[in-house]
């Protein structure tokens, strides 16, 4: 049966001359990708070239075929543990809402969330942005601080001032042989 198989492939082959050239090897194919306005290449003497196009953005990417799936034989070992470290967990030191004491490993785990975030190395970087905003604020408060020292200097002032005009006063009217007058009240 198989050599009239290859009888009737032959016959075949040789009625159609593309199908002959194929048969027989004669023609080389050539398929290439293009990216934006790239030109497609010639084709050659016994060669067949053929183009496919794609849009600019994809020319440095990876192949969709290669870029992964949502298979779960493709799932990181890391994410099948964590998954297996949270199943059933509830009560104490768990951070749920059900069981007794549940909410007493909230902290730890905001903890843990903290250090992951640590460890991915963030764009948005919080400990600079609190110096900044602390900076901001120390130059509000020394600017406030030597306002109200100003204040305070010239209330000093001010008193001291009166003290001695009443001294003075006093002073004076001793010296006159009259009783003192009553300082006026600030």
């Amino acid at each position: 049966m198989r050599p009239l198989l290859i009888a009737a492939f032959v016959l075949a082959a040789s009625a159609h001359p593309a199908v002959a050239q194929q048969a027989t090897g004669g023609e080389k194919m050539n398929m290439v990708i293009v990216y934006g306005q790239d030109a497609c290449p010639e084709s050659k003497e016994g060669e067949i070239t053929v183009c496919a196009r794609k849009d600019e953005s994809e020319r440095y990417r990876i192949p969709p075929a290669l870029r992964g799936s949502a298979s779960p034989q493709n799932e990181s070992w890391t994410n099948r543990v964590q998954s297996y470290e949270t199943v059933g967990a509830t009560g104490t030191q768990s951070c749920s809402p059900t069981g007794p004491g549940g909410w007493t490993g909230c902290a730890n785990r905001f903890i843990q969330n903290a250090y992951a975030e640590k460890k991915q190395g963030s764009d948005v970087h919080f400990s600079d942005m609190l110096a900044k905003e602390r900076e901001k604020r120390a130059a509000t408060v020394d600017a406030d601080a030597a306002a109200t020292q100003a204040r305070v200097e010239q209330a000093e002032k001010d008193y001291d001032s009166r003290q001695r005009a009443q001294a003075e006063a006093a002073e004076a009217a001793r010296t006159a042989g009259q009783p003192a007058a009553t300082p006026p009240k600030p």
